[in-house]
């Protein structure tokens, strides 16, 4: 018996599962066997495998193995019957049908996800009719094939593109990719072999009728080549440029650029590795007629050089010559390069390969057998027609006809090409080798303590050529073209599919595909699921214990990525591990965390080429200004200025009509708002409800996912310091932040913004921005806009500030899109306050300031508001004590900033006293902090805020020049060094020279305290003294606690202030103004009587008209009623 020595004990001692299992591996073996006579060999081996398990479960009554014996026959009498023997195949049938009755039960379609034995999986084949070759090899790819799930590469699709657009005549390119698209357009113009879409073929039609524009494609890429030769320092992002422009390049260019490659290679004293992987990834998209014997010749030598003399201590240096060589073995086998000298290259190259063999490291053995399998293919000068002379026919047809099969797809062209390979290299001998394998696999793991390398070594062969890797290199050019699912019958159905090196580079490509983000999630998806298939499947794969740790190697790889996309990989692939984990079989779960222990091997997922460099090469030809450095300048420095502040994701309805109930995620809804085609996002928001806080957040988010230059530029514009704003603010905002003006012109014509722009009310604005800006008009700025502004700011009818469109539009355009930020719900606040006591150790803990919100009435609104939030708990420590007539303490809007605006100017003054000063600056604190530090500083905060009313009709940001500026209103706060240190120690900010208070509500708080201030002398006459609480100048007038004591407070006429804010300001649609005079109209008396003044003069004397108006304002918002009083001769305006 020819085939009697593969089995290593007799059958008699085979239980009846694994007889079964013998028989269906002699069975496929023959299905795919060409020739007659070992095929019925292998029938015959079937049919005694057969019997002894039929003999053995008359032991062992199970069903199922059974069942199995039955369609092995059937699926033995089938074949049979196929090769002309049909007494045979009539004495299979009766033998199944004498095992289980009705033979055509078997035949019926059973739902499995994993065959039980690869017979199981013939049951959709039993009754066809035979036929030719061809008829067969269909049969057992649709056979084998099925025996993987569905759901595992199902269909073909496009291969991983960047897209691009395609240029107008003339127009400047703008990346790399877009010029090889376009050459390459060009390039297969003429194809019969080729389809194109109509806007590539209408783009060739024109284009080729201008040879202008031809040529100074040709010559841009020709620019860029000359440019990298003149590069000094070639990294890996200048030679991914090359090697993405390669394959379009004609011959010269090619030939220029592979000589640049070779030179540097060359002439290094050091292995420059990233021109060695970019000289082996050039050769490996070569167009191949580009590529002479000569040049492969001499290219070979040079790294047949390196890789025996200077670099063997180094396995990083081995590994990447090893692969730099197997790429260029490769392209000179497809080339058919002859001429290969043997005494110089080939018997050197060749032994230096299999003694690689007894290298530790498992992929560089791998890699090593590959390289000496390319080796194989390229005849030698002295033995290429002996070599024709010992093989047949069929093998030179068979190495001949496997790249024209790829090219062509023709699958079973391609897999009978490997067949005669395999039949052609050893004969017999080879498919009983394959045959041996095959059964050792699917019968037993490697033996306990045989290790990963000892497990490999056996299965690697460097003594002859083997089909492996002639398959390899089809899955290559299958997996580059996208035919996936063509790859996975490829992988099913090649004879060398139970080869550990065939596997071993299956998987090998599997994870490459996972790894690659450049992939579809449902191809990676598939890949990762593949591996799974490869690792379980023990009947389909076999069990070599090197394939299963590579399988395992490769998905830790998976789970440790990060970053971007990678993320989808590695959270399958960690479903993926512990489903692994869990085995019914000892020896697997003991492999399994063995390979954990010892961690994934070094191996390099080769996954995609690297970002180009920015500027490229073909941005430096084309004369573009580098935006993408000074971009990731601005990047580094907004996210570092986010810093680890408080944020609580806000909520928001679709209108100010809505109900507060109908809330969503802001975030979420601005993101959806990006991805559309909408151009105008208004957000609106009351006074510190976190408008300023959202934008800079969402600014901060999209920095964060800011990657390439093919993305949106998030650019946050603070609109009151912006100087006209209407008029070019993109443009004035990108000089704020150091751009030149080619770099702004640049981005104007080429990149896309998103602009976040904050406080459009605070800036006093009336035009629509999107409008006056041109927005997305021919030859302006391409942005969409998210724009914030105070919802007390707008009138009714304020659509036509911010939508897109013409003022006369009477319609609601659909470019536009609005949000109303809500106030916080309870768990919002509980989260903040959870934040801020992590983040600022305040002396009460999260519990104390829960409690104090419970207790406190007047506390619980104020707190849906995140400013105000910010301030309550930043002061109520300093305001009440935990626990201690909480549930009478009455706190306002008001009061909160009384406390907040000390306590700051307390920590400032605390600052500044421990601060380097010269002797003149400490001699001027010495005399603020005598006069009393605290009440100076409010009264610069008053003075100042007066001073932005007054003079700049409340628009926030104040510009300093010491220069410009010097006896202008602005030199009173900024020129002397009391003020100095005083403006340093309010809640102020600084940005360059322009100055603001850290929030408006601040601004506007301080124009109230300027109107009435409990703590002015004035004020303070006109009661009588009562004990401040706790040290604090303002407690006694901001909070009241019950003590049961009777305040009584004796009020005196006063003379009004003519200079007072009220007199001279319009203050009757500032909300927040008029909360803060509301407030102290119902804690001060002496204030409320003071407006019954203003309104009382103004019937004698117009200059009191103003105040009237505003005195009015003020006590109808306070509930003041004036029944009963006479308003007559009241003079308002």
């Amino acid at each position: 018996m020819v085939f009697g020595s593969i089995v290593s004990s007799p059958r008699g001692s085979l239980t009846p599962q694994k007889a079964l299992e013998l028989a269906n591996v002699y069975l496929e073996t023959a299905f795919n066997a060409n020739d007659s006579d070992i095929a019925l060999v292998l029938c015959h081996d079937t049919e005694l495998s057969l019997s002894q398990a039929r003999k053995s479960v008359k032991h062992d009554k199970t069903q199922e193995v059974t069942k199995g014996i039955a369609k092995t026959y059937i699926g033995l009498g089938k074949l049979l019957e196929n090769r002309g023997h049909v007494d045979g195949a009539q004495a299979s049938f009766k033998k199944a049908e004498k095992l289980v009755g009705n033979v055509h039960d078997l035949t019926r379609p059973i739902n499995t996800y994993r065959p039980s034995s690869v017979m199981e999986s013939l049951k959709g084949t039993l009754h066809s009719e035979g036929g030719s070759l061809n008829q067969q090899q269909e049969t057992k790819l649709s056979v084998v094939s099925s025996m993987v799930p569905a759901h595992i590469f199902p269909d073909n699709i496009p291969p991983p593109t960047i897209q691009v657009k395609l240029p107008e005549p003339d127009e400047r390119l703008d990346n790399t990719p877009q010029l090889v698209c376009c050459l390459g357009l060009l390039k297969v113009a003429h194809s019969t072999d080729t389809t194109m879409v109509p806007i590539a073929l209408k783009w060739v039609q024109a284009i080729e009728k201008d040879t202008d524009e031809q040529e100074r494609l040709h010559g841009l890429a020709t620019d860029v080549i000359r440019a990298f030769k003149r590069e000094e320092i070639k990294d890996a992002k200048v030679i991914a440029e090359m090697v993405c422009l390669a394959p379009v390049l004609g011959k010269e260019p090619f030939h220029d650029l592979l000589r640049g490659f070779y030179s540097g290679i060359d002439a290094s004293g050091l292995l420059d590795f990233q021109q060695l992987e970019g000289l082996s990834q050039l050769i490996q998209g070569a167009d191949h007629g580009h590529l002479s014997s000569d040049d492969l010749v001499k290219i070979l030598g040079l790294l047949s050089t390196r890789l025996m003399d200077i670099h063997q201590q180094s396995s990083q240096h081995m590994h990447q010559l090893t692969l730099a060589v197997s790429h260029v073995l490769d392209a000179m086998a497809d080339t058919k390069v002859t001429g290969l000298n043997r005494e110089r290259l080939h018997e050197p190259l060749s032994s230096y390969l299999s003694g690689l063999k007894e290298s530790s490291d498992p992929f560089l053995i791998y890699q090593a057998a590959y390289a000496y399998q390319a080796l194989l293919c390229v005849p030698d000068d002295e033995t290429i027609w002996q070599a024709a002379m010992r093989r047949t026919g069929k093998v030179v047809q068979g190495v001949s006809g496997l790249v024209s099969a790829v090219k062509g797809l023709d699958l079973n062209k391609f897999i009978e090409g490997l067949e005669n390979i395999q039949k052609g290299a050893s004969g017999v001998s080879n498919v009983v080798s394959s045959f041996k394998s095959a059964y050792d696999g699917v019968t037993a793991l490697v033996v306990g303590g045989q290790g990963l390398m000892d497990s490999l070594k056996e299965g690697l062969s460097f003594e002859r050529k083997r089909d492996w890797y002639s398959a390899l290199r089809g899955a290559d050019a299958l997996i580059r073209d996208g035919e996936l699912a063509t790859f996975k019958r490829l992988v099913c159905e090649a004879p060398c599919r139970y080869d550990p090196a065939f596997q071993w580079g299956v998987c090998q490509r599997l994870g490459e595909i996972a790894a690659n983000p450049k992939w579809d999630a449902a191809s990676r998806r598939s890949a990762i699921a593949f591996l799974g298939e490869i690792y379980r499947n023990d009947e389909m794969w076999g069990q070599r214990a090197s394939v299963k740790q590579w399988i395992l190697n490769i998905l830790m790889q998976l789970k440790s990525s990060s970053g971007g996309s990678s993320q989808v990989s590695a959270a399958v692939t960690g479903t993926l591990l512990r489903e692994l984990e869990v085995s019914d079989d000892i020896k697997k779960r003991d492999m399994y965390r063995t390979c954990l222990e010892n961690g994934p091997i070094a191996y390099p997922l080769i996954v995609t080429l690297p970002e180009l460099a920015s500027p490229s090469l073909l941005d430096r030809v084309q004369n573009r200004p580098d935006v993408e450095g000074h971009l990731r300048i601005l990047r580094r420095q907004r996210i570092k200025e986010r810093g680890n502040a408080i944020y609580i994701p806000p909520q928001a309805k679709s209108n100010l009509q809505a109900a507060d109930d109908t809330r969503f995620p802001l975030m979420d809804n601005v993101n959806e708002f990006l991805g559309s085609d909408r151009k105008v996002f208004l957000l609106l928001g009351d006074s510190g409800a976190g408008k300023s806080t959202f934008s800079r957040e969402l600014e901060f988010d999209l920095w964060q996912s800011y990657k390439s230059k093919s993305d949106r530029i998030p650019l946050h514009i603070n609109l009151p310091a912006i100087d006209k704003p209407e008029l070019d603010m993109i443009a004035k905002q990108l000089r704020r932040d150091e751009f030149t003006e080619p770099q702004i012109r640049e981005m104007k014509h080429y990149r896309k913004f998103i602009l976040i722009c904050d406080g459009y009310d605070e800036s006093q604005q009336t035009h629509n921005l999107y409008m006056s800006n041109r927005l997305n008009q021919r030859g302006e700025w391409d942005a969409q806009m998210v724009i914030s502004c105070r919802t007390e700011y707008l009138g009714s009818d304020y659509r036509d500030r911010f939508q897109p469109g013409s003022r006369n539009q009477q319609l609601d355009s659909p470019l536009f899109q609005q949000a109303v930020i809500t106030p916080f719900s309870i768990s919002q606040i509980h989260d903040y306050i959870k934040q801020y006591v992590s983040v600022n150790e305040p002396p009460w803990r999260e519990e104390d300031y829960k409690q104090a919100l419970n207790l406190i009435p007047s506390l619980k609104d104020l707190v849906k508001n995140p400013f105000l939030m910010t301030l309550s708990l930043d002061v109520l420590p300093r305001m009440v004590d935990p626990g201690q007539h909480l549930s009478s303490a009455r706190i306002t809007r008001v009061a909160l900033y009384d406390h907040f605006v000390e306590q700051w100017l307390e920590r400032g003054k605390k600052r500044l006293s421990e601060k380097e000063m010269s002797s003149r600056t400490r001699e001027a604190f010495e005399k603020l902090s005598a006069e009393g530090f605290t009440l100076n500083g409010i009264g610069y905060l008053k003075q100042f805020a007066v001073a932005i009313y007054k003079e700049q009709g409340g628009q926030p940001v104040v510009e300093y020049s010491k220069m410009i500026d010097r006896g202008s209103w602005k030199d009173e706060f900024f020129s002397c060094k009391e003020m100095r240190l005083l403006h340093e120690a309010c809640p102020l900010t600084r940005n360059g020279n322009q100055h603001r208070f850290i929030h408006r509500s601040l601004q506007e708080y301080g124009l109230a305290r300027a109107a009435f201030d409990p703590q002015d002398r004035k004020n303070r006459a006109a009661m009588e003294p009562i004990p401040s609480r706790r040290g604090s100048v303002s407690s006694t007038l901001s909070v009241e606690i019950n003590r049961g004591e009777e305040t009584v407070a004796v009020i005196t006429e006063q003379e009004p202030d003519p200079n007072s804010p009220l007199v001279w300001g319009r203050f009757a649609n500032d909300h927040s103004l008029l909360q803060f005079l509301e407030e102290r109209v119902q804690q001060e008396p002496v204030f409320k009587n003071r407006l019954l003044t203003y309104i009382e003069r103004s019937k004698k004397n117009k200059k009191w008209r103003i105040a009237a108006a505003n005195a009015i304002t003020i006590l109808v918002r306070a509930g003041v009623q004036f029944i009963g009083t006479d308003l007559r001769d009241v003079w308002i305006p």
